[in-house]
């Protein structure tokens, strides 16, 4: 099995909301913020090839399935599907997919799952061989939203997923059909049923930790659901990759892949060891 990190479209937001609870003071020092300020933001997909012969693909990025205004309002930089561009590089199409992974439904994690928008066509869903894997808990969620966070699931997705067959609800302690390959483990902080799977060695941390700066252990986001939750979640969660020398798969830092956990003299937690892009890696690489 080898890994690769895919880039899919980017993202400019509001720095302050990304970083929540820490002042511009502190987090302009670790992100640059641009004149509206906004940071940039990657949002990075995991493909494991020959994972038991199969091509699993750990979420989808945010797509193009926008139409220009929301484009904009979101700040999504480009307009073409970059995600499937991504793959092709890799040699690969959405087709040949054979598992999507996805941590939660928010729509700059699962929107990659549509074709781009086209002025008077429906949505449509990609990855046509491909098997979903979501956690049920997360799915009741994104059926049943709050009015916090209504705005950021794609009601045409729910629709979409139910419709092809291949929707595969993932329960903890329950197997999936990833087998021993893939280890699941869940948080709530986020939002309810947020899916974190580990794969050859490498944690796909989704929104629990989007990217380094967010290692640290007071930060969280303005969008988090329940920051304290998510600040003891992601301590027990670095302390146990820390112990078992699994490293972290981050999705929204803008020029870090992967990197290992680390703590300081003080027992701060940190980023270290870091890839900007994972081409074909192997555990033990």
């Amino acid at each position: 099995m080898k890994l690769w990190s895919l880039i899919g479209n980017s993202q400019k937001l509001d720095g302050g909301a990304m970083f929540g609870n820490a002042p511009r003071a502190l987090w302009s020092r670790w992100i640059q913020p641009d004149d509206e300020n906004r940071i940039p933001l990657a949002c990075r997909c995991l493909l494991a090839t020959d994972l038991d012969g199969r091509n699993v693909l750990f979420e989808t990025g945010i797509g193009a399935f926008f139409d220009p205004a929301m484009r904009e309002r979101y700040g999504v930089v480009e307009d073409r599907h970059v995600l499937l561009d991504s793959l092709a590089e890799a040699g690969l199409s959405h087709e040949d997919i054979d598992a999507v992974v996805l941590s939660h439904l928010h729509f700059d994690h699962a929107g990659g799952l549509l074709a781009p928008w086209e002025e008077g066509q429906p949505a449509r869903l990609l990855f046509p061989n491909a098997r979903f894997l979501v956690g049920r808990e997360h799915y009741e969620r994104a059926r049943h939203p709050h009015p916090r966070d209504r705005a950021s699931f794609i009601p045409e997705i729910m629709a979409l997923l139910d419709a092809s067959g291949r929707l595969e609800l993932i329960e903890p302690g329950k197997p999936s059909s990833l087998g021993d390959a893939v280890r699941f483990e869940f948080s709530e902080g986020h939002t309810p049923g947020l899916m974190l799977a580990e794969v050859g060695g490498v944690a796909f941390c989704a929104d629990l930790i989007p990217g380094r700066a967010w290692v640290h252990l007071p930060v969280t986001m303005g969008y988090d659901r329940w920051p304290e939750k998510l600040i003891d979640e992601k301590k027990a969660f670095l302390d146990d990759k820390l112990a078992r020398g699994v490293r972290l798969f981050f999705t929204h830092d803008h020029d870090c892949a992967m990197a290992s956990v680390a703590q300081d003299d003080k027992g701060r937690y940190h980023a270290a060891d870091t890839h900007a892009t994972l081409v074909g890696w192997a555990q033990g690489a």
